[in-house]
């Protein structure tokens, strides 16, 4: 199976979770889809007010560099371990 197939189906399996994940495994996952489908982030940062959309940013952020390949496969890792 492709790493392209395995994101695919990680991103499908992604919103079928036993259980809900918290909020830093949440932004991990956001992150490392947005990094794996768009690559480093742009555009500014939220401003103050924004308190979810600056962590969504501040964590897409931290992958800077990043490869895609390697986003998916962090990604796949990681919904493989929340199906438990």
């Amino acid at each position: 199976m492709s790493l392209q197939a395995q994101f695919d189906q990680a991103v499908a399996d992604s919103k079928n979770l036993p259980e809900r994940p918290d909020n830093m495994a949440l932004l991990k996952i956001y992150a490392l889809f947005k990094q794996a489908s768009t690559g480093d982030v742009d555009g500014k940062r939220p401003g103050f007010t924004d308190m979810v959309g600056r962590a969504k940013y501040d964590a897409w952020d931290a992958l800077k560099g990043t490869s895609k390949e390697e986003a998916m496969q962090q990604y796949v890792d990681l919904i493989n371990d929340l199906k438990g």
